[in-house]
C-alpha cells in the first residue's frame, strides 16, 4: 500500500505545475482532429511508482482486445508534474495521463485540454461503476475528466488495543469520548494522540483542521474555498474547528513535544506501536507503516474507528475526508474508441483483483467481492464501507488547493498548533488567501 510519505513528495510539485500551466496552456487550442474520434494510439503518461506493473499488465491485456493500442510511459516522481505541464501547452500531449483529481485536474478542463468522459461514444456508462463519493473528485461541474485508477485513501482514527484495554476503556464513538480519553490517557501518562508536528509533517495537522471543518459545517464549506472563494475561510465553522483544536492542545491531547515529532516509523507511528501513545488520527497507508515496522502489532493490538461526529455539527458523520484515489484523464489528443476502451479496463474484474493482490482498496462497485482474498480483509472491507456509505469525500485540502493557496495555509496551521497564533490569528490570515 502507497504511504503518505510518498504522496505529500509529489503534492507541492502537482499544485505548482497546475498553476504554472495555467499561461502556457492558453497558447494552445487543443482541438479535436479527426484522427482522435477513433482507435489508433494513445501515449499514456504515468508516474513511476510500485504499481505501475499492475497498470501494465491492464495495458497489456487491453492491447491483446483489437480496440487500439495504449503505450504506457513512466515518468519519475521528480520530473512528471512539469514534463506534463510542458506536453500540455504545446502540439505533443499525451492521450491520457495520471493525475490526483481535484484542482489541478480541473485548470486543464477550464482551458478545454481534457474531456468529459460522458461525451464520448461509449464513455457514459463508465460513472456507473464507480463509488460515488470517489467520481466526484474527478468531476467538474457535473462532468467527469478523471476516471478513478487506483486504490482509495481515507483518514480514521487508528488506536492501541493493548493501551486502551490497560486502561480499561474503549475506542471512541463520540467527540465527548475524544473528550475523555484525553483525560484519561494523560492520567495514566500516556499521549492521547501521536501527533507528527514538526516542519515536514504539517499536513497531519492539516487531517484534524479538515475533520473538524467537515463535522461542524459540512462539505460546503470547504467546497466554497476549493472553488475559489476566500468568503470560505469565514465561515464560522472554520473558527470553531480553529477553537476546537486548540482546545485539544491546551487540554495536552497532543502531549508536550508534538513539535518535534515526525511522522512513520521512529517517529509518530512508532509512539502508537509502543504504547507511548493511544491513539492517531492518520491515513489508511498507517496500517502499512505499522506492518513495515511492527508487524505483531499491527496484526494483533491496531485498532481503527471512524472521526465521530460534532455535537450541533451540520456535517454527516459518515463524511470522509483523505485521498478518495488517482486518475486518469482523456486529452482531446487521444484516440477516443481507444482512450475509452483503455478506461473500460480499470473496472475489469482482473484489474480489480489485481489492486486487492497488492493491498490497496478499489473504488468500483465490483470491487466487495474481491476484498474476500485480501492480505487483512476486515481493515480492506472497513475501508470500503466507509467510502461506499460516504455522502462525500473531501479531498485533502494541500492537495485539493494550489500552492500558492496550501502553503501559507499550512504555515498559519502550525502557528495554531505550535501555539504562535490564536484561533482568531488563524481565521484571519487564512482569510487573505485566494
Amino acid at each position: 500500500m502507497r504511504t503518505a510519505v510518498n504522496r505529500r513528495k509529489v503534492v507541492a510539485a502537482a499544485v505548482t505545475a497546475a498553476l504554472a500551466f495555467g499561461v502556457a496552456a492558453c497558447n494552445s487550442s487543443g482541438s479535436d482532429s479527426p484522427s482522435s474520434s477513433g482507435t489508433g494510439v494513445a501515449k499514456f503518461w504515468t508516474l513511476e511508482d510500485p504499481s505501475n506493473k499492475l497498470q501494465q499488465a491492464g495495458v497489456d491485456a487491453f492491447n491483446k482486445t483489437g480496440q487500439g493500442k495504449v503505450v504506457m510511459t513512466k515518468v519519475p516522481t521528480a520530473g512528471y508534474l512539469d514534463k506534463l505541464r510542458v506536453s500540455m501547452g504545446s502540439d505533443n500531449m499525451p492521450g491520457l495521463f495520471f493525475s490526483w483529481g481535484g484542482g489541478p485536474m480541473r485548470e486543464y478542463a477550464d482551458v478545454n485540454k481534457i474531456v468529459d468522459v460522458d461525451s464520448v461514444a461509449g464513455g457514459g456508462e463508465i460513472r456507473d461503476h464507480f463509488l460515488p463519493s470517489v467520481l466526484a473528485i474527478g468531476e467538474k461541474d457535473g462532468k467527469l475528466y478523471g476516471v478513478p485508477s487506483r486504490g482509495t485513501q481515507p483518514v480514521f482514527i487508528f488506536y492501541n488495543k493493548k493501551v486502551f484495554k490497560a486502561a480499561g476503556v474503549d475506542a471512541p464513538k463520540t467527540w465527548d469520548d475524544i473528550t475523555k480519553l484525553t483525560s484519561v490517557f494523560k492520567s495514566e501518562g500516556v499521549t492521547p494522540f501521536a501527533l507528527a508536528g514538526n516542519g515536514e509533517s504539517s499536513w497531519t495537522e492539516l487531517m484534524w483542521l479538515e475533520y473538524l471543518v467537515d463535522r461542524i459545517g459540512g462539505p460546503d464549506v470547504f467546497k466554497k474555498i476549493a472553488d475559489g472563494d476566500p468568503s470560505g475561510w469565514k465561515d464560522p465553522a472554520v473558527l470553531k474547528a480553529a477553537q476546537k483544536i486548540k482546545d485539544l492542545i491546551d487540554a495536552g491531547a497532543f502531549g508536550s513535544k508534538f513539535g518535534s515529532v515526525g511522522y512513520g516509523a521512529g517517529g509518530s507511528s512508532t509512539l502508537l506501536a509502543s504504547g507511548k501513545a493511544a491513539m492517531q488520527l492518520m491515513g489508511s497507508w498507517e496500517y502499512g507503516v505499522q506492518s513495515g515496522a511492527s508487524e505483531d502489532f499491527a496484526k494483533k493490538d491496531l485498532g481503527y474507528v471512524p472521526f465521530p461526529a460534532i455535537p450541533g455539527g451540520a456535517g454527516d458523520p459518515a463524511a470522509v475526508v483523505g485521498n478518495p484515489s488517482n486518475y486518469i484523464s482523456m486529452t482531446t489528443a487521444a484516440p477516443k474508441k481507444t482512450a475509452v476502451g483503455y478506461l473500460k479496463t480499470l473496472y475489469s474484474d482482473d484489474y480489480v483483483k489485481s489492486l486487492v493482490d497488492a493491498g490497496e482498496v478499489p473504488v468500483t462497485t465490483n470491487a466487495e467481492a474481491a476484498l474476500k482474498s485480501a492480505p487483512n480483509p476486515d481493515y480492506a472491507k472497513f475501508q470500503f464501507d466507509m467510502v461506499k456509505n460516504a455522502p462525500s469525500f473531501t479531498q485533502s485540502w494541500d492537495q485539493a488547493l494550489g500552492f500558492k493557496v496550501a502553503t501559507p495555509m499550512l504555515a498559519a496551521l502550525q502557528n495554531l498548533f505550535n501555539g504562535k497564533s490564536s484561533p482568531a490569528d488563524f481565521v484571519a490570515d487564512v482569510s487573505k488567501l485566494s
